[in-house]
């Protein structure tokens, strides 16, 4: 897909996301990764109201090259990219479900929601890192992320949010939104004895799906 083709699948994406309400206001963002380097939604900029033209443009060392001023929260998206060169999308969101079980978990915490479903361990994986809270914007959280990165598809930022990754824009953008959903089952099942997918079938989807 060439750059303008992702611009475009970019904002369609974005407003698919703000609209179901997975991000309120000009809360997340999303970086893409190009051959010479990024897209990235601009900094306070909605969701829902992206215009293909004014996406950031990154070169390759990070630098702002294009479109409007990227989001105050680059440096997370780099720790993430830099830390996975196989991944192809990060989209970071607030939305409420896993936002809350963030505020929930103690930073540090790998697996805040159980292996419940298989479309949870098929996009997600077996671990999901809990950051300790920083600032957002603060580039102090680019080594505590790159190192959770290294080892995780995606990862929850104490009481700020979660962070998904795919091979591509729409892998992202449907590992956040499964992401989502678990972290709704894991609220609503809170205090319950649910079944768990058992270590057997975890492996078993791993080794199948990747």
């Amino acid at each position: 897909m060439d750059e303008s083709a992702l611009r475009d699948l970019l904002v369609e994406m974005g407003a698919s996301l703000f609209r179901r309400g997975f991000s309120v206001g000009s809360a997340g963002n999303i970086s893409v990764r190009l051959p010479d380097g990024y897209l990235m939604t601009p900094t306070n900029s909605s969701l829902g109201r992206l215009e293909a033209a004014r996406i950031s443009r990154l070169d390759a060392g990070w630098n702002h090259v294009g479109g409007d001023r990227p989001s105050k929260e680059v440096f997370l998206h780099r720790a993430v990219l830099e830390a996975r060169p196989e991944v192809g999308a990060v989209v970071h969101l607030h939305s409420t479900a896993a936002t809350a079980i963030s505020c929930l978990a103690a930073p540090g915490d790998e697996a805040p929601i159980p292996p419940l479903t298989p479309y949870f361990v098929m996009r997600v994986g077996r671990r999901l890192p809990v950051i300790p809270y920083y600032r957002p914007g603060d580039p102090a959280m680019e080594p505590a992320i790159h190192a959770a990165a290294k080892g995780a598809k995606a990862l929850l930022l104490a009481n700020h949010g979660p962070v998904a990754t795919g091979a591509t824009l729409a892998d992202a953008v449907y590992a956040a939104e499964e992401l989502e959903e678990a972290a709704k089952l894991a609220l609503m099942l809170r205090g319950a004895s649910p079944r768990l997918l058992t270590p057997a079938q975890v492996d078993d989807l791993l080794g199948t799906f990747g």
